[in-house]
């Protein structure tokens, strides 16, 4: 028996993915895509379409090192180059929507990323030594349906607990969150008003499966890759909790607040911008007066959509440079906060702030700590929102020492968290859950 770190690394020796077990279905893992490690920053960019319409020299560049040692350390720790584990991906995911999809080969071949049919073609018999009619299960279809993708996990997953945080924060028009399900718009990439908005609904799989079930309704099939790419990171669902558990339950401190919630996840968002303002609107105010304040702000500078596609979703967030000079004082916005997210949204204008995956964790909290009004808690609270960084630790003093005991409350608890990295975001979010702050 052989064993490979990665699916890439296994093609890279001549194997082909199996039939029956699926392995496309894995979670990936998550300790190459979480730290902020060369490997890790540049799986991230990959993940966003990295080495579609760059070179590899590029690629190199954002991480900060040269292409020969990018692709040096790609095949030390996952076995293969960077252009075969993202070929190896793109494959994984074509199988998928070839077993579980009536979609066209031509719209699977364009969803998984290769430019045209006949490249589609040719990689998938070479790497699986059929055609990929030989994997259709189910007849192929005109686009424009639903579509239904199952989004596998590694247990235990407490999406409950994921849903009731983003409940208390969805954005009116844009979101809706219940006890069983997320939904939201998706905004075009062009930032243009369409006659029609593509949406999707997120929910946990039947019987108790270790998946979320994703059925997604009009969107263009060159998004698919790209959204459950980000759908991943949003629900957190690469994470190790036994990895995780493992190196927190050490700690006095997280011990009994892990055995109480297991399978807390990292609560992502959609949009970054969105998450930032969302926070701004929210700070300071009870659940109730803040979801008030979000649904004026939204009335207020929403872009209505010209063809709902749902009951409850009818709104785009507005652009940041809709918001760079706003004036807030018609939906009784404090104008200190007011001051605040203008200088967000100036600063996301001029792009001295972003939410680059590339981005280490002290490079996006020296960016985002430079804007007026953005403290170090609020970067972190961004960071681990936006970009799901598991090392992000938006807590106060307060939160840390009602979690410790004596010894570490005299001294502020600092030692005790030094202790937690490099998984500080999953502290924080056991410390949220005890002490109420959710």
């Amino acid at each position: 028996m052989v064993y490979f770190t990665t699916a890439a690394s296994a093609e890279a020796a001549g194997y082909r993915p199996c039939l029956r077990c699926r392995p496309e279905l894995s979670p990936s893992d998550g300790a190459w895509r979480r730290s902020d490690e060369v490997v890790a920053r540049a799986l991230k960019l990959l993940d966003q379409g990295g080495l579609d319409d760059e070179p590899l020299t590029v690629l190199a560049e954002r991480v900060g090192i040269g292409e020969r040692q990018l692709r040096r350390l790609f095949v030390e720790r996952l076995g293969a180059p960077p252009i075969a584990v993202r070929r190896t991906r793109r494959l994984l995911f074509a199988k998928q929507l070839l077993t579980e999809t009536r979609l066209p080969i031509t719209q699977v071949a364009l969803a998984a990323g290769f430019g045209s049919l006949r490249r589609f073609n040719a990689a998938f018999r070479e790497a699986y030594r059929m055609p990929p009619s030989a994997l259709r299960r189910q007849p192929g279809a005109a686009g424009g349906e639903k579509l239904t993708l199952r989004l596998a996990y590694r247990p235990p997953f407490d999406f409950a607990s994921t849903l009731e945080f983003l409940r208390h924060r969805a954005i009116p028009g844009v979101e809706l969150v219940d006890a069983a399900s997320y939904a939201r718009v998706i905004p075009p990439d062009d930032g243009a008003t369409h006659a029609t908005t593509p949406w999707f609904r997120v929910s946990a799989w039947p019987n108790d499966e270790h998946a979320l079930k994703l059925e997604v309704h009009g969107a263009a099939s060159t998004r698919l890759l790209g959204m459950v790419d980000h759908l991943r990171r949003m629900f957190d669902l690469d994470a190790d909790p036994q990895g995780i558990e493992h190196a927190l339950a050490s700690c006095h401190v997280m011990r009994p607040l892990m055995h109480r919630r297991p399978g807390l996840r990292i609560p992502g968002g959609w949009d970054g911008f969105e998450i930032a303002v969302r926070a701004m609107l929210g700070a300071r105010l009870r659940a109730g007066p803040a979801r008030t304040l979000a649904g004026r702000f939204m009335d207020e500078f929403g872009i209505p959509l010209v063809q709902p596609p749902a009951p409850g979703l009818d709104r785009l967030f507005p652009r940041p440079e809709m918001l760079a000079d706003a004036d807030f004082s018609a939906i009784g916005l404090p104008p200190a906060r007011a001051r605040v997210i203008r200088a967000v949204a100036r600063a996301v204008v001029d792009r001295r702030v972003d939410f680059n995956p590339e981005r280490t964790l002290e490079d996006f909290v020296a960016r985002w700590t430079s804007v007026p009004g953005i403290g170090t808690q609020t970067a972190h609270y961004l960071a681990l929102r936006a970009l799901a960084h598991p090392d992000a630790f938006p807590v106060n003093a307060i939160q840390l020492r009602a979690a410790a005991p004596d010894n570490d409350h005299r001294r502020g608890g600092s030692g005790t968290a030094e202790s937690w990295r490099p998984w500080r975001a999953y502290a924080a979010l056991h410390l949220w859950h005890h002490t109420g702050w959710l």
